[in-house]
Parts: C-alpha cells; sequence; structure tokens
C-alpha cells in the first residue's frame, strides 16, 4: 500500500525531472528563436520584433550597461537594489535613463508576469543607438529594453554538488583608472569571456581573474570566498571590481551566524592555506569549489549551510 506521503515525493519528483527536462531544452534554443514578450523602449514587443540595427554604438563601442536579477517563485529578488546599480552604472557611463527608477521596477515585475516566470532570470539593458557612429556618440538615442525566461543554475548542479573546478586566467582585471571598474558595463566582460573560453578548453568550469596587482580579484561572473581552518572567511576588497549584491548578502548571513569575515587582500598562494572555497553570484548563487588551479578546497558544513540559508532567504523574500 503507498502512502499519501509516497504519492506526494512521487509527484513532486516527476514533476522536478519534467521542469528539468524543459529548461535543458530551452537552453538549447537560441535566445533570438524564442517565444514571447520583451519590454523594449517602454511598449511590450513579440520577442522576435525586439531588433536593432547592427550600426548601433552599444555593438561598436560597448556603450550598453546591464543588470542579471534572479527571479524566485514569481519574484524578482532585490529588484530594487539592482534597478540602483543599473542607474548607477548608466550615470558612470555618462547615459542618461530615459524612464524613471519606479518605470524601470515595474517594468521589470510587468515583464515577469506577461511571461509568467517562476523560478528564471531577468535581464534589463541599457544602450546608446545608431544617430553616431564614431567615437563620440553625443546625439544617440538611449535605448532600454528588458528580457526575461525561465533559468535553472548557472552551473551543473551535478558538479556543484561535489564543488567546482577553475584555472587561474591570465587575463586580469584593470586598475580602477583605467575603466568604470564598479558597474555592469558590456565592456568588462571582454576578458571574461576569453578566460572561461580559455578554462572551459583547458576542462575546467571556470576561471579565477587576479586584479592588476597580482591579487585574487573574482571569477568570470562571480565574487571568491575562502575558508580558513578556523572557519573564518576570507574574502577580496572589492575595489578593482563589482561589489556584488549576492556577495554583501552571503555576508550578512555569515556575521549572523557567528562566521568572522575577513576582507582584504589574498594572494595566490594563500590558497594553500584555505580549507574551502566558494563563489557567490546572482547566476552562481553560493556555488562551492572544489579545486583553483592545484589548490583543492573540501565542500565543507559551512559553505552547504550558508547555501541553504541563501536559498532560505530568497524564497522568504519572494514570499515576502
Amino acid at each position: 500500500m503507498v502512502s499519501y506521503i509516497d504519492l506526494s515525493f512521487e509527484g513532486i519528483y516527476f514533476f522536478i525531472i519534467k521542469k528539468s527536462i524543459y529548461l535543458q531544452h530551452m537552453e538549447s534554443v537560441p535566445y533570438d528563436k524564442r517565444s514571447g514578450k520583451i519590454w523594449f523602449n517602454g511598449k511590450t514587443v513579440d520577442w522576435k520584433d525586439a531588433n536593432i540595427h547592427i550600426l548601433n554604438h552599444g555593438l561598436h563601442y560597448a556603450s550598453c550597461v546591464f543588470e542579471g536579477e534572479r527571479v524566485y517563485d514569481g519574484e524578482i529578488f532585490k529588484l530594487a537594489e539592482h534597478t540602483e546599480r543599473l542607474f548607477y552604472s548608466a550615470e558612470r557611463m555618462g547615459i542618461k535613463v530615459p524612464y524613471s527608477k519606479k518605470e524601470i521596477n515595474d517594468a521589470c515585475k510587468n515583464i515577469v508576469n506577461v511571461q509568467k516566470v517562476k523560478n528564471g532570470y531577468v535581464r534589463p539593458l541599457i544602450w546608446r543607438g545608431s544617430e553616431m557612429m564614431a567615437i563620440s556618440a553625443q546625439r544617440n538615442k538611449i535605448h532600454v529594453a528588458i528580457a526575461t525566461w525561465e533559468w535553472g543554475s548557472y552551473f551543473d548542479p551535478k558538479l556543484k554538488l561535489n564543488g567546482i573546478k577553475l584555472n587561474i586566467s591570465n587575463w586580469r582585471r584593470p586598475a580602477p583608472n583605467t575603466i568604470p571598474w564598479d558597474t555592469k558595463a558590456s565592456g568588462l566582460y571582454m576578458i571574461c569571456t576569453l578566460s572561461k573560453h580559455e578554462a572551459e578548453a583547458q576542462g575546467f568550469t571556470d576561471s579565477l581573474m587576479l586584479d592588476y596587482q597580482g591579487n585574487i580579484a573574482e571569477a568570470t561572473g562571480a565574487n571568491v570566498f575562502f575558508k580558513d581552518e578556523s572557519g573564518a572567511l576570507h574574502t577580496p576588497v572589492p575595489d578593482s571590481f563589482l561589489d556584488g549584491i549576492t556577495r554583501r548578502e552571503v555576508i550578512k548571513i555569515a556575521k549572523s551566524k557567528g562566521i568572522k569575515v575577513v576582507e582584504r587582500k589574498i594572494k595566490p598562494d594563500e590558497m594553500s592555506g584555505f580549507t574551502g572555497c566558494f563563489l557567490t553570484g546572482t547566476a552562481a548563487e553560493v556555488t562551492p569549489v572544489s579545486q583553483i588551479d592545484n589548490y583543492k578546497f573540501e565542500v565543507c558544513d559551512v559553505i552547504t549551510n550558508l547555501n541553504d540559508a541563501y536559498q532560505n532567504l530568497v524564497r522568504k523574500d519572494s514570499a515576502a
């Protein structure tokens, strides 16, 4: 005889399998071939009609900023903070956003509802248009779009269980006086793509990047933390790379649990003295790391507990 609990568990398991298959299928569909709606310059348009001309300044000169936001149970986590950072990035790039923060927040919520996204991703972006095609772009119109889609784990869930593996990139985060380093500007991610492609070609999942002084900085799209033998966490000072929203939340969680968090400069050879490592980011969430180059780490209870607490936080906030 099968109990109600057994039936419930089997039903949930079957649902998860179906959803996993669906997400895998969606990831195989090119992003320009998907269906639905995109918020584009104040209007909701068909996905296939959200097009721009090839001669636009954002494409040629990287005058584009963006955000990446997670949807949990139909709600966008830390939407206000993401929009605040989006506007800060635009200001740093000399871009005046033609909408208010409230209008962008409302548009993000609306497109999530229109697309019926329950657990996914939101991508707002702002770029200069096609009126001028030169370094100077004083007369170019500012465009804004927001897309959203169902999206699962950024890293393979099977790999996350045992910790992902990183190499050390040959590319470094630029000095703070060379580029608006504290923004999500498109041009900053060029070296991230180069680094990640190189890592994947070598059999790694991601790449650890150093800063312009040779200190540990971050992964290609996530901040990094290390755990020492005493249980304290060490994380690089974000003075040449983005101080992630997830990073700040995880630091709060850790401190609330009585875990000591040390923000400091960290040299690569110090990794030999750490026992644990993990990444944090909107996409990465809390992802354990088992190896960086020749340095090995354990997926310990401290890291799994922080991951559990973070998942409880995002689900709690989305239900609020």
